[in-house]
């Protein structure tokens, strides 16, 4: 039976971002650790990590990055030491050769995907990448992955009608601001307010030809499992049944957890596991069973790494894993 795939570089370590960043190498650890103490690694399939990214990644960046955004990143590969580009975005020498093969992981994700040697797929990757729009870097994010991957499923793989779920505790401003007038790209996101960016009010629904094709579900703090369940049924499932997507991407941060030190939402790792249920739903009845999801927030190292657990876990139960 097919397996579920987990994409992780090591290169992605390299992206150091200083000492008491809440965005750490360390988080990656804790996910691995998690998933080899629970033995859920032997049930992932494991591609191995390519040298290089593949020839030609620039060109599907800049798909939905400007060029003076990409030249901006490139040029971190000349800085000496941890430099900002702003106040929460650090940076280091490395972090364009692990912002760039965190792109070819997730793009690597969805061949497998598509060619249907895995069921699916979860990529651990860093710098995450929701919050980066297509001239600017933020939130910790340089460029953006989802974004990216979908934009390469619809032209290479010939998918055109791509879903994007965001369950970060912080509203993906990034990937609504490049899909905002497409109506090829629906981009759901439910999610703490009033917390940054700022953006994400319930009436931000698109513009253009993309109007009604951007569904904001902004709750207060304080909101759990069951607040979030009733949007993915009562809201986000009307959306996905008019949309009927062909493939389902999943922008997943695992911040809006109760023991999260970020934000103030209450969310556990049932809420995840029944969340991953739900869209295992409608890729069953509408995408063939594909999705790939990437990781985007999550900042306390046990509660991440179960969290991750969860997902994983009912991704490869939904999805044929051994």
């Amino acid at each position: 039976m097919k397996k579920t795939a987990f994409i992780f570089h090591p290169a992605f370590l390299d992206h150091d971002t200083g000492p008491s960043h809440p965005e750490s190498p360390e988080r990656l650890r804790a996910i691995q650790n998690e998933l080899v103490e629970s033995g859920l690694l032997d049930r992932m399939d494991q591609p191995p990590p390519p040298e290089h990214p593949r020839e030609g990644i620039l060109d599907w960046i800049g798909k939905v990055h400007r060029p003076s955004h990409i030249q901006r990143i490139q040029s971190l590969q000349k800085l000496k030491g941890l430099n900002y580009l702003d106040g929460d975005t650090p940076v280091s020498p490395r972090s364009y050769d692990a912002a760039m093969l965190a792109v070819d992981g997730v793009l690597t994700a969805a061949d497998a995907v598509v060619s249907g040697r895995v069921s699916n797929a979860f990529c651990a990757v860093r710098p995450p990448g929701h919050h980066a729009e297509s001239n600017r870097s933020m939130g910790f994010c340089l460029f953006n992955n989802i974004a990216i991957t979908a934009r390469y499923i619809q032209q290479a793989h010939r998918l055109e009608r791509i879903l994007i779920i965001d369950w970060d505790v912080h509203h993906g401003n990034g990937t609504q601001e490049i899909f905002y007038d497409d109506p090829t790209v629906f981009y759901f996101s439910v999610h703490q307010w009033p917390l940054y960016p700022g953006t994400g009010l319930s009436d931000e629904r698109g513009e253009g030809k993309g109007e009604g094709f951007t569904l904001n579900c902004p709750l207060p703090p304080g909101k759990g499992d069951l607040e979030y369940i009733s949007v993915f049924e009562k809201i986000l499932k009307p959306a996905v049944d008019a949309f009927q997507p062909s493939f389902i991407l999943i922008s997943a941060g695992f911040d809006a957890h109760r023991d999260d030190p970020l934000a103030g939402m209450r969310v556990t790792e049932a809420g995840f596991r029944e969340m991953t249920r739900w869209a295992m739903q409608w890729a069953e009845q509408y995408s063939r069973g594909r999705i790939v999801s990437t990781l985007e927030g999550g900042y306390d190292l046990d509660a991440l790494a179960r969290s991750v657990a969860a997902h994983m876990d009912q991704l490869s139960l939904d999805g044929g894993g051994a």
